[in-house]
């Protein structure tokens, strides 16, 4: 999906309302203003990208994910539409279509959960909910994201246990749910996303590889 929404919107990449109090990584989960502040602090910096940063980033990330062998071998891929200041897709995603993958791309459903249809193109693009754009296709269910080889989703920082940082809508933590142990789980980052901890609820749930512009995928524990 993309679209030019305020940073803060949230476009399913999210990490889940309803976060337990205490410590970052304790059983109760982190106190949500741990990870509003987080949130913020990050939304701010990618602001302060230019233009064409961003789009570099983006065409770094697009040949990395491109290049690495699972992708190569993934007959389906789950992926995202990119909005605002995240790390474009666009190409990325095209690219995969052109090249022969099934691409299935999100929709987002009222109550956050995420509906799947495929990517045939950008003409095959309709206007969705919250000014975003998201494939006009029939949906596939909730489900199909189970059928992906490879599970490429949004975040605003990936810690090296893997957990994630998303717009706070818990979307992408039912996504992934869904998603078996072996499948490839992929979040893109800009360079200094990747942090030694973040605040983390239970419901929270870890990828298992960062891509960033200037380091490639890098495994995750």
């Amino acid at each position: 999906m993309h679209g030019m929404p305020p940073d803060g919107a949230d476009h399913g990449a999210g990490d889940g309302a309803g976060d337990g109090t205490g410590g970052a990584g304790s059983p109760a989960g982190a106190p949500p203003a741990a990870k509003a502040a987080l949130r913020r602090r990050i939304l701010a910096a990618r602001r302060q990208l230019a233009d064409a940063e961003r789009a570099e980033a983006g065409r770094r990330l697009r040949d990395a994910v491109l290049a690495w062998p699972p992708t190569q071998m993934a007959g389906t891929a789950a992926a995202y539409y990119s909005v605002g200041t995240e790390p474009d897709t666009r190409g990325l995603i095209y690219a995969l279509w052109k090249r022969g993958t099934y691409v299935l791309l999100p929709l987002l459903l009222p109550g956050g959960d995420l509906d799947w249809a495929s990517y045939e193109g950008p003409d095959s693009l309709a206007a969705g909910p919250r000014g975003l754009l998201q494939p006009a296709e029939p949906p596939r269910g909730v489900t199909a994201v189970a059928s992906a080889d490879l599970v490429i989703v949004p975040a605003l920082a990936v810690d090296r246990r893997g957990y994630r940082l998303g717009r706070g809508g818990g979307s992408y933590d039912r996504a992934l749910a869904r998603v078996g142990v072996p499948v490839p789980t992929v979040a893109l980052l800009y360079d200094g996303e990747l942090l030694d901890e973040v605040p983390i609820a239970p419901h929270d749930l870890p990828v298992r590889l960062a891509a960033r512009p200037g380091e490639g995928i890098t495994r995750l524990p």
